[in-house]
């Protein structure tokens, strides 16, 4: 019986239809993107790809860096897996990086068809914002903030994106 109840609240909730992936749809795919600001000038290619029978959206991105200012050249990699949350269903995303980085992700829509993947606030260490922004059928921005606790967000990369 507690089966069908749940069962029932589920259908009542709303379709979890399987590639439905509605402000982030315009991301499924292979990118490559130029950039500039924090690290510096830098290029690098992500993709967007369905997994789990459409349930999931996997990114895996890479960034190369060129040497500047000293330091040396530098590539960052990184994984990130968009969901749906089975309680809210409300897209999430979970973020790990080559710099050991681990972060969770609330995503919603912003001005202009964006998607917007934000991290919860913090007493002890920054937020980040990442924003893609629609640019038309092959191209995007993107814009990377981060936020010391109790501050505002700064931008610390920008990158003009391109569908391969």
């Amino acid at each position: 019986m507690r089966f069908l109840v749940a069962f029932a609240l589920l259908l009542a909730a709303g379709p979890l239809r399987a590639g439905d992936w509605g402000p982030l749809q315009f991301l499924v795919g292979k990118w490559t993107g130029e950039g500039g600001r924090g690290p510096g000038q830098g290029s690098g290619a992500f993709s967007f790809t369905p997994d789990l029978q459409d349930k999931i959206l996997v990114r895996k991105n890479f960034a190369a860096y060129p040497a500047a200012n000293g330091k040396p050249a530098y590539r960052h990699d990184d994984l990130m897996i968009v969901y749906r949350d089975e309680a809210s269903h409300y897209f999430r995303a979970i973020y790990f990086d080559s710099e050991e980085h681990t972060i969770q992700y609330s995503v919603k829509s912003g001005a202009a068809g964006a998607a917007v993947f934000e991290s919860a606030p913090s007493a002890t260490g920054p937020r980040y914002r990442m924003t893609y922004t629609p640019g038309g059928a092959a191209t995007a921005r993107f814009q990377f903030e981060i936020a010391p606790p109790g501050k505002d967000f700064t931008t610390y990369i920008e990158a003009s994106l391109r569908r391969e």
